[in-house]
């Protein structure tokens, strides 16, 4: 394993004072992964736990993990999914918000791309 900058470290110990555990095992690339694979991980802990998370002028970590909980849904990437809706429920955002969250998203990330996509069928009837 590489020897972790000071940066690093800091960032991966707010990561786990956010999640509740070690978020080291999930973003240390192991030995078959080529050498610039811990630039890659390392760039984005930083900047993720140094940089965005601990910003709390307008943006509480409370709304933080429920606007992350609410991107990583609309993305539909489940597994950072996971994790988000961990960070959410450690850090003060109830079940019952979550869910309210999702109602919110189905309208404007679900709702709103099915009126856009029936749009662009209407203008295409009778088209080969």
């Amino acid at each position: 394993m590489t020897e972790h900058s000071a940066d690093y470290r800091r960032a991966l110990d707010r990561a786990e004072g956010i999640l509740g555990f070690s978020l080291a095992p999930y973003v240390d690339p192991g030995p078959s992964e080529p050498a610039n694979a811990y630039d890659f991980t390392r760039i984005a802990t930083e900047h993720a736990f140094n940089d965005v998370w601990p910003r709390d002028e307008h943006l509480d970590l409370r709304t933080r993990a429920l606007v992350s909980v609410t991107i990583t849904a609309s993305l539909g990437i489940l597994e950072p999914l996971r994790g988000q809706l961990r960070i959410a429920l450690r850090n003060g955002v109830t079940k019952e918000e979550i869910v309210e969250a999702f109602i919110q998203m189905a309208v404007y990330a679900g709702v709103a791309r099915a009126f856009d996509s029936y749009k662009e069928r209407c203008s295409h009837q009778g088209s080969p």
